[in-house]
């Protein structure tokens, strides 16, 4: 059975209108509600604070009597006091350019009366250490070994031209 291309066009325009009937209308409520917020009295906006002008402070230390911020406030400051201070001329030993967090305590060695520190550095290597050798890039000097840690004394920045010492240690690593 064929049908005839008429009743196929008419088939077609009736799909459309119905299609295109759902697509108008609907929007009643929508235009109400809109309606009804321009219908409601404006509200009052706050005014903006007002901005106090930036004041101009001229610092002069020497007239004012303040202090300079540019001057250290200890007499001990400056590097001209007589505490501890990291030897310049002394050689650099090896186990002195890794960080002291990179080195690791791996166990001790007896040898005669000597006790070493075996100490791992970050490449896998292993050094023996014995008190009065150098480790890490504060100038740590060793100042004791036992079964369970490398005791050391750094010299660092107090961070105003001087130094301080200061205790560290070198963990056995499990």
């Amino acid at each position: 059975m064929r049908t005839s291309p008429m009743i196929k066009h008419a088939l077609l325009l009736a799909v459309f209108a119905v299609g295109a009937s759902g697509c108008g209308g609907g929007g009643d409520d929508l235009d109400q509600y809109i309606n009804d917020i321009k219908k409601r009295p404006g509200g009052r906006i706050e005014p903006l604070p007002e901005i106090t002008p930036y004041e101009v402070f001229s610092y002069v230390a020497d007239v004012q009597g303040l202090r300079s911020p540019f001057r250290p406030d200890t007499p001990q400051a400056g590097g001209k006091g007589g505490g501890p201070r990291p030897d310049v001329e002394r050689s650099r030993e090896y186990l002195e350019s890794f960080p002291l967090d990179s080195l690791s305590m791996v166990g001790t060695l007896h040898i005669g009366e000597t006790m070493y520190g075996l100490v791992q550095t970050s490449d896998g290597l292993i050094h023996r250490v014995i008190p009065g050798n150098y480790l890490g890039q504060n100038d740590g000097r060793i100042t004791g070994i036992s079964e369970s840690e490398i005791g050391l004394v750094e010299i660092i920045s107090d961070g105003i031209g001087g130094y301080i010492e200061r205790d560290a240690a070198v963990g056995l690593s499990d």
